[in-house]
């Protein structure tokens, strides 16, 4: 019998830390003893050029370490919705961020759709740069697929700790985020923006 699988990415641009953030992930769920493949894409500039990190997450063997079908994609800039959205799965939860991918493509899809101010909320913390810690904690809220705990815990792994303070207020700030989105009557539409 196959073990469920669960695909997740996250897609915008070099420079926003994707790739720790989904490593912070991946490290959370291995603690709660799932089986994690982890991937990258990246076009050769350093920053401003798309990239998308990706887990793919098992109770089992990870039969195929690369995303295929996505079940959650989080958006953190509209360079990532032309190659990340066909590879949606019908009922993927999307969350995207409010100042740098404001419009998502219209038609109708079977998943809920998120806008959320990922990056303001980071600039009010401080820096922008941890936009990406934002986006994991409201990622991890709505999405249900790891402890807080455990997410805490990786975040304090992979910080230096001249930041730490400023990666667990961003990641309480996605929580919080998250959380609001969850209760608002119309998840399909949500914003918090």
């Amino acid at each position: 019998m196959r073990a469920a699988r669960i695909e997740i990415r996250i897609g915008g641009t070099g420079g926003q830390g994707l790739i720790l953030c989904t490593k912070m992930l991946a490290d959370a769920l291995c603690a709660a003893g799932k089986r994690v493949a982890q991937s990258q894409t990246y076009e050769p500039t350093s920053r401003g050029g798309f990239c998308n990190s990706d887990l793919v997450i098992a109770d089992g063997e990870v039969d195929y370490p690369l995303a295929t079908a996505l079940d959650y994609l989080v958006l953190l800039d509209r360079l990532a919705l032309k190659p990340c959205w066909p590879l949606l799965k019908p009922g993927a939860l999307v969350i995207a961020d409010t100042r740098l991918c404001p419009e998502l493509p219209e038609g109708e899809r079977d998943g809920k759709s998120y806008h959320l101010p990922l990056s303001r909320s980071a600039i009010e913390l401080g820096s922008e740069r941890v936009t990406n810690i934002v986006a994991l904690g409201a990622l991890a809220a709505l999405a249900g697929i790891c402890g807080r705990e455990a997410l805490e815990q990786a975040v304090r792994s992979e910080t230096p700790k001249s930041f730490l303070d400023l990666n667990l207020d961003a990641l309480a700030a996605g929580y919080r985020l998250g959380v609001q989105a969850a209760a608002a009557p119309s998840p399909r539409l949500a914003s918090t923006a």
